[in-house]
């Protein structure tokens, strides 16, 4: 059996699924960035699924996935805040005309890690339902894929995966990454280790 067919098995036969999402999916030089997302839903639409991106460009929220099991704790770039954080105020495009705050006149930017001053209220709702559903993963036959998921800010998904796996005796993991896919001794025997583009290795899933 592939991995490939192991994986999608391993899918159908799970009680609950988390995924993590890291740079290797950043929209830069994807142009089916959204076909894999709805690729991904297909897959997953009837499981019972949480999403941890660290992906700040906010293609995954236009996606048919349910945003109510969803996490973007680094921000994303269609969020706005003030450049200059007069206020806690987070807006979506939509609401405002212009790219200003209202209350100070200076330029808005995105409500991303990469903003001066980051304003961390527009995830935290969604952080503690998926702390709550990660909760309810113990002892469940958990499914774990994490995709593209680097160095870059290992501790909000990588190092807590794995983790999370060594502690549940019924998880099993795949780390998905063209360079960093090595495992450590906490998870072997409950994880493999994928040494191939994640976005290409889902094309073909």
């Amino acid at each position: 059996m592939t991995v490939n067919e192991q994986i999608l098995e391993e899918i159908a036969a799970c009680e609950k699924l988390l995924i993590g999402i890291g740079e290797e999916w950043n929209a830069e030089g994807i142009p089916d960035l959204g076909s894999l997302y709805e690729k991904m839903n297909e897959l997953i639409k009837d499981k019972d699924f949480f999403i941890v991106t660290t992906v700040t460009d906010g293609e995954i929220f236009k996606s048919p996935l349910d945003k109510s099991r969803m996490v973007a704790p680094c921000g994303n770039v269609t969020w706005r805040q003030c450049s200059k954080t007069c206020t806690k105020d987070i807006w979506e495009p939509e609401e405002l005309s212009k790219d200003v705050c209202p209350h100070c006149g200076e330029p808005l930017t995105g409500n991303t890690i990469e903003a001066v001053d980051y304003i961390e209220e527009g995830y935290l709702p969604q952080w503690r339902a998926y702390t709550t559903w990660l909760s309810g993963t113990l002892n469940k036959k958990l499914l774990v894929l994490e995709l593209g998921v680097g160095f870059k800010t290992p501790t909000v998904i990588r190092w807590p995966f794995e983790k999370t796996v060594s502690i549940n005796k019924k998880a099993h993991m795949y780390r998905i990454h063209e360079i960093f896919a090595q495992l450590p001794e906490t998870v072997k025997g409950k994880a493999d280790a994928v040494l191939e583009s994640s976005t290409e290795f889902f094309r073909k899933l």
